[in-house]
């Protein structure tokens, strides 16, 4: 492997933990908003911020979601041009082309529903959702 392959790697790895790091923000951001929302809820009894809570919550997700498609484009993108893939593409030296990756695990559908994105937001919302049924339900207004 030749130093610019190396350097072209270590520009496609900074792409990749840079991605990964606005992942993290976005999941911290999200518990963050839902939580300040809920506190608003525990100190005002409005039932309203437990629905506005998964506003951010669903915004959050979309977003999260794009942030991981780009990431696995471009580890797709390193592994071809590590040459560790099986049907490796030939990409030429400093090339960042992460539009050469799409369908399958590289569709946004994919990280939309992959099981971390998917586990972590679906679980805030139905717990929202749920919280929302029982005030509404099962807790009686005082006026």
């Amino acid at each position: 492997m030749t130093n610019e392959q190396v350097k072209h790697l270590e520009f496609i790895q900074s792409i990749i933990s840079r991605m990964n790091t606005n992942s993290f923000q976005i999941k911290a951001w999200t518990v963050t908003l839902v939580s300040a929302l809920l506190a608003i809820f525990a100190s005002t009894k409005n039932d309203c911020f437990v629905l506005v809570a998964v506003f951010p919550a669903v915004v959050l997700w979309f977003l999260d979601s794009y942030y991981l498609m780009q990431e696995r484009k471009f580890r797709g993108l390193y592994n071809d041009v590590a040459g560790v893939s099986e049907h490796s593409k030939q990409i030429k030296i400093f090339a960042m082309r992460p539009d050469l990756y799409t369908g399958g695990k590289y569709s946004y559908w994919s990280t939309f529903t992959s099981v971390t994105i998917l586990t972590l937001y679906l679980s805030i919302i139905i717990g929202l959702a749920s919280l929302y049924i029982y005030l509404q339900c099962f807790v009686t207004k005082g006026t």
